[in-house]
């Protein structure tokens, strides 16, 4: 996914990001205080799509309390305290929360219970910022969805292959990373039941 500066150099705050949120059609992030607009390729959306369309039919079939959305801003804090404005690529948010307030605009500052990271060629900001971001947040479960096979091989092993990393909070609040490939099935704390694989995910492009 291609990142460009919309704005020039600014030291936003996350109210300021969302009061000034551009009006035409796109995603937008908040990065180090500036409006960032997200690019995604039409693989990445394909993925996206396929997984939203894929949790939302579980949430059908169960009747789960539960709104998948790829289009939710959450305020996440960096290390350092700084507020940072993030749009997964897809979310699940529990439906209690979201209709709490109905005339709110689409920005949460509640964690979600799940969010998906499609990785792209700046493969760091999901494996290291989002997800350190996502974990201070209290995000349940987040998954990083590296259908490339683009990240350190630190992560995907030697010879790399397309992974989906689980990671799941523990009762200390840290992430438990576990990585699935090829026909394993992927587990999920929010969707049990889920029959999900890395091989159906690849053949959604």
């Amino acid at each position: 996914m291609t990142i460009t500066t919309s704005k020039p150099k600014q030291n936003l705050t996350f109210e300021q990001f969302i009061a000034q949120l551009p009006d035409d059609e796109g995603s937008y992030e908040l990065v180090n205080g500036e409006i960032m607009r997200l690019l995604p390729t039409r693989k990445h959306d394909n993925v996206a799509e396929f997984i939203a369309d894929t949790f939302k039919a579980e949430v059908r079939r169960l009747n789960l309390n539960y709104r998948v959305s790829g289009r939710i801003t959450i305020k996440t804090l960096t290390s350092e305290g700084q507020a940072q404005g993030r749009q997964p690529d897809v979310s699940v948010v529990d439906k209690s929360i979201w209709d709490s307030n109905p005339y709110a605009y689409t920005a949460l500052v509640e964690p979600l219970q799940l969010a998906v990271e499609i990785v792209s060629t700046n493969w760091e900001d999901d494996y290291i910022d989002k997800l350190d971001e996502y974990q201070r947040l209290g995000i349940v479960e987040y998954w990083i969805v590296d259908y490339l096979a683009i990240g350190s091989r630190n992560y995907l092993g030697n010879p790399k292959m397309p992974t989906v990393f689980v990671c799941l909070l523990d009762e200390q609040g840290i992430y438990q990373l576990t990585a699935y490939q090829d026909t394993q099935k992927i587990a999920s704390r929010t969707f049990p039941e889920l029959a999900l694989t890395i091989e159906q995910i690849l053949a959604a492009l």
